[in-house]
């Protein structure tokens, strides 16, 4: 059975995450001009001021084309998919888009999606290791999350971030040869070093991953609710978040266990598989409020919700 999920618990959870979202990129704009200031004085806090505004400007002007030629997709036409651009348009639509995501297909076994763009202007891709391994129900909660991401303009966001972080980290290594030349001036003592200062230089670019994988994390979690509020179906989400969970582990987890997530959950761009599915299984025994017949999710008919995946000889696709 459909769920609706409050639309007041959804706004709640909404301005928090961006109230988060705020605060960890005012701290990597802070980061990056205290290591300006470091290098140049108060004249560095002017120019990585400067150098912020312009990256915040310049963002919605890179344009989605030139990451989807780095991964090699091919757009998806509406005759090879019908129901996918179906799922995409009524999506965008509940999201209040201005412009339906256009929809590509990257030949890799991999099982993902990702969306690149800005609310105008925006592409999703899927790849042929999802379509294939997904079934109808699974896919719709990944395009959910996908128009999400778009809707709330996380990619805008996410790559200011990562911008931060990259002249972060080039700052840093600048001071630190700037440290290195004038090693034989600190030897003899013609020279003071603020060794307080110097540690920052070192330690920024991990400071600012650390800050960029937290907002990374809190934009996941505000686009798996956002995408239940789409589509009513956090069981879809959910289901599909485990099997790309199984797919990513594989056969090395039986016979090592903990090999899938390796690295420390603090270092994880995307918050654990099992907490993500957590919450959003909370979000389904929610007692529903009343709804109109209108509320019930149109996107997948019950003989195709768990239809499993097919080939199709004219476009080469699953789905």
């Amino acid at each position: 059975m459909a769920q609706r999920i409050d639309p007041h618990l959804w706004q709640r959870h909404a301005w928090m995450n961006r109230l988060q979202t705020a605060v960890l990129v005012v701290v990597l704009a802070t980061l990056l001009a205290t290591v300006g200031w470091l290098l140049w004085g108060n004249d560095g806090i002017l120019y990585m001021l400067v150098f912020c505004a312009v990256s915040l400007l310049l963002q919605p002007l890179a344009g989605p084309e030139l990451v989807l030629r780095l991964y090699r997709a091919q757009p998806i036409a509406p005759g090879e998919a019908p129901e996918l651009h179906a799922l995409v348009e009524r999506l965008a639509t509940r999201a209040g888009l201005p412009s339906v995501p256009r929809l590509y297909f990257v030949d890799t076994p991999i099982v993902n999606a990702f969306s690149v763009g800005s609310r105008n202007d925006a592409a999703i891709a899927l790849t042929s290791g999802l379509l294939a391994r997904l079934d109808l129900r699974q896919i719709t909660g990944v395009l959910a999350h996908e128009v999400a991401h778009i809707a709330n303009d996380d990619v805008r966001v996410m790559s200011l971030a990562d911008s931060l972080t990259r002249m972060t980290s080039v700052l840093s290594l600048t001071g630190q040869i700037l440290l290195l030349v004038n090693l034989p001036l600190l030897l003899v003592g013609a020279a003071v070093v603020n060794w307080l200062a110097v540690a920052l230089l070192i330690f920024a670019p991990q400071i600012a991953m650390l800050v960029q994988l937290g907002l990374s994390r809190v934009r996941e979690y505000d686009a798996d609710l956002a995408a239940v509020a789409l589509t009513n179906d956090p069981e879809g989400l959910a289901s599909a978040l485990l099997a790309i969970e199984r797919v990513h582990r594989g056969w090395r987890t039986w016979l090592f266990p903990g090999w899938g997530s390796p690295e420390p959950s603090w270092l994880r761009t995307h918050p654990a598989t099992e907490e993500r599915v957590r919450r959003l299984l909370e979000l389904a025994r929610r007692e529903p409020p009343e709804q109109d017949h209108d509320d019930t999710p149109p996107f997948i008919a019950s003989s195709a919700s768990g239809r499993t995946p097919r080939y199709r000889p004219g476009s080469g696709l699953w789905y």
